[in-house]
């Protein structure tokens, strides 16, 4: 698995540009996919192209 494939909160944040308390919020209502390994909260980065895509039919 490369680098690329899970990102940080702050790199899907950037991808979304939205804040930190945005992508949570979307974490929280399972509008996107993460995942945690220990302290650390990961989003797969084919679950933020999912959460654009499902957000562009809701709109």
């Amino acid at each position: 698995m490369d680098d690329e494939q899970l990102l940080t909160v702050d790199e899907a944040a950037a991808r979304l540009r939205v804040s930190r308390w945005t992508l949570y919020c979307l974490i929280r209502s399972n509008e996107l996919r993460s995942l945690k390994i220990r302290r650390r909260r990961l989003i797969p980065a084919d679950a933020v192209t999912e959460c654009i895509h499902n957000l562009m039919e809701a709109a």
